[in-house]
């Protein structure tokens, strides 16, 4: 070999274990964020690799939340995972139950050397995902809470205000009818809001053991009078077009900011949506208080979805992935997707940033579900749930609920069917847990 050829290869040779030697390490990250939301997911990641060189994180869109979490188990059991999957907030039990499979996110970032502290984040948020002893098993990101969307505009022209219990929802939808919109109030996303948050709002319980948090071996409480009263109510509106059901999920947005419905109970989360969607005044209040049944509210509680680091990798990679949970968390990162979306910021830090930059004050009624959540003290009544097989018990729910609305069965048939078909799941479920 010539002295050139040599030196070329040489080179090449110490070029390579440069590279080697400065390769960034990937972390994975599946989620069930598409469209808008997805292009928002799209860029905190590349943001983040953008701000250091030692680690690049990258996302993948794998379905709404069911499939994401699906996709998840499936690649776990074939050696498969991701580093870190975004599971909805009602598969915290299924997750838990993973055996082997979930690494606790505060465990995580302390074996990662990642300074992190509970406190900062919202009390609402993260009593929700932690374990009874207080230890954080996934990271907060999408949360959000069941918030009363009206129609400005329309409330206006019919002569009445923004509702702030049932009853006055009862006259507002009255109003609107009659001064000629096709409906009153519809809702969405049924069971989290007219089961799980009617009943945390009220201090009720869904279920036994604390809704679950106490073990898996609770039964369904939800199918009481009081619950069936105020669904019976809402059937009864029917009538006269005071509610009209629009579907499940968020298939009666169109409803609202078409001008069909001048009152929608759904996510905060929709904020994106019905800002490009409307072309009247909106604004968005704090759920409905049912005055038979409490003075005031107690609290609600988040859906959305959080952050699960899944077992298996290499330290380093779980180093990476410290960090990136710690830049996700960040103040700046947290207003900005916030603000952008409608969920609520995760720590108190990121909440105080949004109201410094103003956009409370610009963007009014935009901080309810932050107020809803930090109302009071979570009870066990208003933590959140945690029961197996939820996924499928909310299936069951909405076919209930809809043989309601369809006037096929009464309220306390309804609830009562319910209960029943979902403790035969919690069931099924404690037996494949042990």
């Amino acid at each position: 070999m010539t002295f050139t050829k040599s030196l070329l290869a040489s080179t090449a040779f110490m070029g390579a274990l440069a590279s080697a030697a400065y390769a960034q390490t990937e972390v994975t990250w599946w989620h069930a964020m598409g469209g808008a939301n997805g292009e928002r997911v799209d860029k905190i990641a590349a943001d983040f690799n953008a701000s250091q060189s030692d680690y690049i994180v990258t996302p993948a869109y794998k379905g709404n939340y069911t499939e994401t979490m699906t996709a998840a188990i499936a690649a776990f059991r074939a050696g498969e995972q991701p580093h870190l999957v975004q599971v909805f907030e009602v598969g915290t039990a299924t997750m838990m139950a993973a055996k082997g499979a979930i690494y606790p996110v505060e465990q995580l970032m302390s074996d990662a050397g990642e300074p992190f502290n509970g406190d900062d984040y919202l009390p609402a948020v993260v009593s929700y995902y932690e374990t009874p002893e207080g230890q954080l098993l996934s990271m907060p990101f999408n949360s959000s809470t069941p918030v009363l969307w009206y129609n400005a505009d329309a409330l206006k022209a019919a002569g009445v205000e923004a509702p702030t219990t049932w009853d006055e929802v009862e006259t507002a939808s009255a109003a609107l009818v009659a001064n000629g919109m096709k409906c009153g109030i519809s809702f969405g996303w049924q069971s989290w809001v007219m089961l799980e948050n009617y009943s945390a709002w009220h201090n009720m319980e869904l279920g036994t053991k604390e809704n679950g948090f106490a073990g898996f071996d609770t039964e369904f409480t939800f199918n009481n009078d009081k619950v069936a009263a105020r669904l019976q109510s809402v059937a009864d509106m029917q009538a006269d077009n005071k509610f009209v059901y629009g579907g499940r999920r968020g298939d009666s947005l169109p409803m609202f900011t078409n001008g069909e419905c001048g009152m929608w109970m759904n996510s905060s989360a929709y904020y994106g949506s019905i800002k490009s969607q409307a072309k009247f005044e909106f604004g968005q209040t704090m759920l409905p208080l049912d005055t038979k049944l409490a003075d005031a509210p107690q609290n609600s509680i988040i859906g959305g979805a959080t952050l699960w680091a899944l077992a298996g990798h290499e330290a380093e990679e779980y180093k990476g992935l410290a960090k990136f949970l710690t830049y996700l968390s960040s103040p700046e990162v947290q207003a900005w997707w916030h603000q952008e979306t409608g969920y609520v910021p995760i720590t108190k830090a990121a909440a105080e940033l949004s109201a410094e930059q103003g956009f409370y004050e610009s963007n009014p009624g935009t901080d309810t579900a932050i107020k809803q959540l930090s109302l009071n003290t979570p009870t066990p009544n208003s933590r959140g749930l945690r029961f197996g097989n939820f996924v499928q018990v909310r299936d069951v729910i909405n076919e209930e609920m809809e043989a309601l609305w369809a006037g096929d069965s009464t309220a306390q048939e309804a609830l009562d069917n319910a209960a029943k078909r979902g403790n035969e799941l919690l069931r099924k479920f404690e037996r494949s847990a042990k």
